[in-house]
């Protein structure tokens, strides 16, 4: 048996006895998990420098690196939240008594071992393992080199807390940031119940493609937003500053403006506010002769469409109607989120009803595509599949459920 297949092992034997804590004891261990993450704030602070002093600050993925004094406060918030939501396990489905006399009841129950394979986030550390234990998962991480010092710290006080509440520290671990752990995961059958990869389209597509454990795609996100022939443009202008600007590393944030070409003549003043925050804007050829010439504006080439650029950079398709509207996202989106402002109704309706996303937004920024603000705590991802869960996956999406039989001697004949 390798090193890693008994560390398997051990994860799965201490995640079966996470399922009979009471809910009461995993919320004390959560709150004591906030409170310690402030209190050596100043640890992971140095910590995460280690890890960014190593990362060239213009790199998409520093952002998504960085820990700041006032992310840890929102981390140890979103850990609070997450305590005083209900239980997700023990639920039941369904019920039912049969003929003979049988009591059946489907009930939820955890997916057992979880594996997270993910890029430069630290965040995820904290948000994964609140999550799993909320929900009586086991879990194996696998992050990045990039952020492998916060990782360690992170984890280093999750095992003191999981020590002082005398709950099972095997059940959660970290692994190596080199490959040999990642090919041990992707291959980890029986011991691992599913893997989630968090990161960029080359991750997802790695693992989807190695493993021989089940997989949950999640994060990649090409986003659209169609400003329709319809759209009130000082809400589009508002709703697209905030898409593209708000936080452009994460996987929510805007890649392409798709424009009704009515509003052309109106372009200029609609980017006007991304230009100031320094957006670097590929435009079609429509939109780059309706354009004012600018230094950050420049013209589209295929590869600027179907790119999630996870910075300060921006595409601008223009198109005649709807259907064209349509056809370019499906053609180009990662089925994460997709937006229009417009203030048609049958449009509105039409675009929700035929855009094939995990969250479709009318008048509104993408950037909410978050388990946080969708009321779920916090999440282990945003599903872009349709097998078992979509979108924000918080702890309903880590369960599943098992039947429970009750007879008194009943035999099938």
């Amino acid at each position: 048996m390798t090193e890693y297949q008994h560390l398997f092992e051990e994860v799965k034997k201490g995640a079966r006895k996470l399922t009979g804590l009471s809910n009461t004891k995993v919320n004390q261990v959560l709150h004591n998990l906030a409170i310690s993450a402030v209190e050596h704030m100043d640890f992971l602070l140095e910590e995460n420098q280690k890890d960014l002093d190593r990362m060239e600050p213009g790199n998409p993925m520093y952002d998504r690196l960085l820990l700041t004094e006032e992310r840890i406060q929102n981390i140890a918030g979103e850990i609070i939240q997450v305590s005083a939501l209900p239980s997700p396990l023990h639920h039941v489905l369904e019920s039912r008594t049969l003929e003979n006399g049988l009591s059946l009841e489907k009930t939820t129950v955890p997916l057992g071992v979880i594996g997270i394979i993910y890029e430069a986030r630290p965040n995820v550390t904290f948000d994964v393992f609140t999550l799993a234990l909320k929900s009586g998962n086991g879990l194996v991480l696998k992050g990045g080199s990039d952020a492998d010092f916060s990782n360690r710290a992170i984890m280093n006080l999750i095992h003191q807390v999981l020590e002082v509440n005398e709950l099972p520290v095997s059940a959660f671990q970290l692994l190596p940031a080199d490959r040999a752990a990642t090919k041990a995961l992707l291959e980890a059958v029986g011991l691992v119940d599913v893997i989630i990869p968090r990161g960029s389209q080359g991750l997802i597509n790695f693992v989807r493609e190695n493993a021989k454990v089940p997989v949950i795609e999640t994060g990649a996100g090409i986003v659209h937003t169609y400003v329709d022939e319809s759209a009130d443009l000082e809400k589009a202008k508002e709703i697209i500053f905030n898409a593209k600007t708000r936080r452009p590393s994460v996987c929510n944030s805007l890649d392409c403006l798709i424009i009704h070409e009515r509003h052309l003549p109106a372009l200029s003043n609609l980017i006007q506010p991304l230009l100031k925050s320094e957006v670097q804007v590929f435009a079609d050829e429509k939109a780059f002769i309706a354009l004012d010439i600018h230094d950050l504006i420049s013209k589209a080439e295929e590869s600027h469409f179907g790119t999630e650029f996870l910075g300060l950079k921006l595409s601008i398709k223009t198109v005649a109607n709807l259907d064209e509207a349509l056809d370019h996202i499906a053609a180009y989106s990662s089925k994460h989120s997709e937006a229009i402002v417009a203030e048609n109704q049958e449009t509105i309706d039409r675009f929700l009803l035929e855009v094939d996303a995990a969250a479709v937004y009318a008048n509104a920024s993408t950037a909410f595509t978050d388990g946080a603000q969708f009321g779920l705590g916090a999440e282990i991802g945003i599903s872009t599949q349709k097998l078992h869960a979509r979108g924000p996956m918080a702890l309903k999406e880590l369960c599943s459920y098992k039947w429970i039989v009750r007879g008194d001697g009943q035999v099938r004949s």
